[in-house]
């Protein structure tokens, strides 16, 4: 009923930029908090930043002052700009999305993917 699709990862050097971006389609109610979750090689998934709908944003403080986290409402996405990238921040990006299906009352957590990021040092 609901998918979140990402876009945006690939291979990057260190030191460089990239954008990811998450659309969430299908039966949408409503939407409260997206945002954006990773997960190193052989490690735990672990917060980037989040934001709300009215444009609150949580953001891990490894990344703040490199990576913006901004929403679309209108067009249901959610994007990252990363900047400043480095090697340790080579990880599966997930985007997340806290949903209310259509004629329903309940919002519930959902999840895309996920999308790799490769930085090379």
């Amino acid at each position: 009923q609901v998918q979140l699709v990402e876009s945006g990862g690939g291979l990057v050097q260190a030191g460089g930029s990239l954008r990811l971006s998450c659309a969430a389609s299908g039966n949408i109610g409503g939407i409260n908090a997206m945002g954006w979750y990773r997960q190193p090689p052989g490690a735990q998934r672990e917060l980037v930043a989040t934001i709300t709908s009215g444009g609150s944003t949580n953001v891990a403080n490894s990344v703040k002052g490199r990576f913006t986290i901004s929403r679309d409402n209108a067009r249901n996405t959610v994007y990252l700009q990363m900047d400043s990238l480095k090697a340790e921040e080579t990880a599966v990006y997930y985007c997340y999305a806290n949903i209310r299906v259509r004629y329903t009352n309940t919002y519930l957590d959902y999840w895309g993917q996920g999308t790799q990021v490769t930085v090379s040092s």
